[in-house]
C-alpha cells in the first residue's frame, strides 16, 4: 500500500505527544527500569513511540495499589446503586471520546476507523451499561436447612479480590471493557495488562476511570510483555486471572496459576470456527454473513469463520459469490473512511500467515483468490480462499489468525458425518449454520461443539449473550450474567435459631 498522512484530531495528536507510562494508583507512572517497547502503527510500517516495558518490580507496585484499595478503598464497600453509576459513567465518558479512542485503536491495531468507532467502541460502552444496571442485583439467598432444628442460612456473594487482566491486541478496547465490566461490577480491584502491540487505549481508559469516579488503584495499567504476564500469572496477591489470546500461552498461565496461588483463571482462547452451508441456504444472505465472518479485522478474530463447509450442491455459487465478495474489499489504512479490511498487526505476523498459506499450496491446494502480501507501507495481506483440502491439511487444523479461507465441500445428509467434519478441531469456540431449514439448523447446533452457534448469521455479540469455547477455546464466559462467576465468591452463613 502506497504511504499515508494519518489526519488526527488535536487532542489525538496531544495524547500521542504525552510521555506515556504505566497507569499505578491513579497516575501515569514511569518503569521501575529504563527498559523500553516500540509501539508501531501497523497500517505504514512505521514507530508511534516508545513506552516503559514493564518488570516483575513494576507489577508488584500495581498488585500492591490494587490490594490496597480492595482491602481498604471504598470501591467494594461502595453502596450498589453508586457503583452503577459510576460505571454508567464510565460508558458516558468513553461515548464522549469516541473519536479519540477510535483514532488511537485505528493506528494502533489498523482497525477501519468505522469498525472501531461502531463494532468496538459503541459495543465496548453498551456492555458497561449492561453491566452497570447488575451491582444492585448480585445478590444472594435465603436456604431452607434440612438439618435437626430451625436455622437461618443465607449466601452472600463477595468480590473475589484482586483480578489480573491480560488483553490481546485485534481490538484491545474492546477486549479491556468485556473484562473490566463483570471485575468493576462486582467490586473487584483490577492489574491490566494490554497487549505490548497496543497499549494506547488503555492508558487512555484508565485516566477516564479516575474523571468517572473510580477510585484510585481500583483500575492499574502495567505494560509489558512476556514478563509482566509471567509475574502476574505467578503472584501471590492476585486472587484471579483472567486471559484473552494463544492457547498455548493461555496453557502457560494455568500452569503457573496452579502452581502459585491456586488463583482463579478464566481464558478466552484460539477458535478454528466452522461455517456450514446447506444447499437450500438463502445465498443472498450467507455469501455476505461467510465474507465478514472471515475477513473482518483482516481475519484477525478468534470467532473468525476460517473452516468453510459447502454441500457440494452449492459449493461452486458459494465460493464464487465469497470470492467476489473477497475481491470487492477496499483495503487500506485504518483512517480512510472507505477501508474496509485494514492490515495485519506486525511484519512479523504478515510472514507468518503468509508462511501458511504458502505451506498449504504446497500440500496441495489450490488459490482461489488472494494468498499475497500487498508491497508497500505497512503490513497488508490479500483476503485469500483456499480450495482442494482436506480435513488433515494443516492449514484446516491450525488457527491462521488472518484472512485465510479454508473452503471443503461435504455430499453426505448424516448430521453426525458433517458434525464430525465441524468438530474435527480440538477448539470450539464458535460456528455458524446457513439454511432455510430452522429444524435442521437447531438440530445441527446441538451436534456442534461451540460456545457460540449463529444461524443464517455467523457471530451475534449482544451485551446479554454470554460469549466463552469448548475444549481448548478456554474457560468461563464473558458477557451476560455468567460473566460474574468468576468474579465473585459465594459464601454460605448459617445460624441456628
Amino acid at each position: 500500500m502506497t504511504g499515508t498522512t494519518p489526519q488526527l484530531q488535536p487532542a489525538t495528536r496531544a495524547f500521542l505527544a504525552r510521555r506515556l507510562g504505566h497507569f499505578i494508583n491513579g497516575r501515569i507512572a514511569a518503569g521501575s527500569d529504563s527498559q523500553t517497547s516500540p509501539v508501531f502503527d501497523p497500517g505504514r510500517g512505521i514507530k508511534l513511540m516508545d513506552v516503559p516495558r514493564g518488570t516483575a518490580a513494576d507489577v508488584d507496585g500495581a498488585v500492591a495499589a490494587a490490594r490496597a484499595a480492595f482491602d481498604k478503598g471504598p470501591w467494594r464497600s461502595m453502596k450498589p446503586n453508586m457503583r452503577s453509576r459510576v460505571i454508567w459513567k464510565f460508558a458516558d465518558l468513553i461515548e464522549a471520546h469516541t473519536d479519540i479512542l477510535a483514532e488511537l485503536e485505528s493506528i494502533n491495531c489498523g482497525l477501519p476507523i468505522g469498525a472501531a468507532r461502531a463494532g468496538h467502541i459503541g459495543t465496548s460502552v453498551d456492555l458497561l451499561r449492561y453491566t452497570a444496571g447488575w451491582p444492585t442485583k448480585l445478590t444472594g439467598r435465603t436456604i431452607p436447612v434440612s438439618s435437626p432444628g430451625e436455622w437461618h442460612a443465607y449466601t452472600l456473594r463477595d468480590p473475589v479480590g484482586v483480578v489480573a487482566q491480560i488483553v490481546p491486541w485485534n481490538g484491545p478496547l474492546m477486549m479491556a471493557a468485556w473484562k473490566l465490566a463483570p471485575a468493576l461490577a462486582a467490586g473487584c480491584t483490577i492489574v491490566l495488562k494490554p497487549a505490548e502491540q497496543t497499549p494506547l487505549t488503555a492508558i487512555y481508559l484508565a485516566e477516564l476511570a479516575i474523571e468517572a469516579g473510580i477510585p484510585e488503584g481500583v483500575l492499574n495499567v502495567v505494560l509489558g510483555g512476556a514478563e509482566v504476564g509471567s509475574a502476574l500469572s505467578t503472584h501471590a496477591d492476585v486472587d484471579k486471572i483472567a486471559f484473552t489470546g494463544s492457547t498455548a500461552v493461555g496453557r502457560a498461565i494455568a500452569v503457573a496459576a496452579a502452581q502459585s496461588n491456586l488463583k482463579r483463571v478464566s481464558l478466552e482462547l484460539g477458535g478454528k470456527s466452522p461455517v456450514i452451508v446447506f444447499p437450500d441456504a438463502d445465498l443472498s444472505t450467507a455469501i455476505p454473513a461467510i465474507a465478514a465472518g472471515i475477513f473482518s479485522g483482516a481475519g484477525q478474530i478468534c470467532t473468525a469463520g476460517s473452516r468453510l463447509y459447502v454441500h457440494e450442491k452449492a459449493f461452486d455459487r458459494v465460493l464464487e459469490g465469497v470470492a467476489d465478495a473477497a475481491n470487492a474489499l477496499k483495503i487500506g489504512y485504518g483512517l480512510d473512511p472507505a477501508t474496509q479490511m485494514g492490515p495485519l498487526i506486525s511484519e512479523a505476523h504478515l510472514a507468518r500467515v503468509a508462511g501458511m498459506t504458502e505451506n498449504a499450496v504446497k500440500e496441495g491446494a489450490s488459490v482461489v483468490t488472494g494468498a499475497e502480501a500487498i508491497g508497500g507501507d505497512g503490513y497488508f495481506y490479500r483476503p485469500t480462499i483456499l480450495a482442494d483440502l482436506t480435513p488433515t491439511s494443516t492449514i484446516v487444523r491450525e488457527e491462521v489468525f488472518g484472512p485465510v479461507l479454508s473452503a471443503l465441500r461435504f455430499s453426505d445428509d448424516d448430521l453426525d458425518a458433517i458434525a464430525a467434519e465441524a468438530n474435527g478441531s480440538p477448539y470450539g469456540l464458535a460456528a455458524s449454520i446457513f439454511t432455510r431449514d430452522f429444524s435442521l439448523a437447531h438440530k445441527m447446533a446441538a451436534r456442534v461443539r461451540a460456545g457460540t452457534i449463529g444461524i443464517n448469521r455467523h457471530f451475534v455479540g449482544d451485551s446479554a449473550l454470554p460469549f466463552g469455547g469448548f475444549r481448548q477455546s478456554g474457560w468461563g464466559r464473558e458477557k451476560g450474567e455468567d460473566m460474574f462467576n468468576a468474579y465473585l465468591e459465594t459464601k454460605t452463613i448459617a445460624a441456628p435459631l
